[in-house]
């Protein structure tokens, strides 16, 4: 009973876009320190926005992995672009990390099934 490779490539961008959206919610939290009333929903909303994206790119990747492969990667770069190179590398490696990953993951996937047929 060996490792099924085709299940791994298959499951493992799944699982693991699922766990990073659920990381990048976790900050939405802080909200709720910084607003009052109607504004924490506002806020909230704001803050969850990504994550929505994220879910609903999940969504369609489920099926199409070149599409979570290109939206995640780009998700990565966008983080990076979007917050500059003068963060601490942290930054980096805690979000646009785990996206590229992810991303690599489902390119993986996708060249998985071509090959296989």
């Amino acid at each position: 009973m060996g490792v099924n490779i085709k299940k791994i490539a298959y499951w493992l961008p799944r699982i693991l876009s699922v766990a990073f959206v659920l990381f990048l919610s976790i900050f939405a939290l802080d909200v709720f320190g910084e607003y009052s009333g109607w504004q924490v929903l506002l806020a909230l909303f704001m803050h969850l926005l990504p994550s929505f994206v994220l879910l609903a790119v999940m969504v369609v990747a489920w099926k199409h992995d070149l599409v979570g492969a290109a939206v995640f990667l780009a998700a990565a770069v966008f983080y990076v672009r979007m917050v500059g190179f003068d963060r601490p590398w942290s930054w980096y490696a805690f979000i646009a990390g785990p996206a590229a990953l992810v991303g690599v993951l489902y390119l993986a996937s996708w060249w998985q099934k071509k090959k296989a047929g």
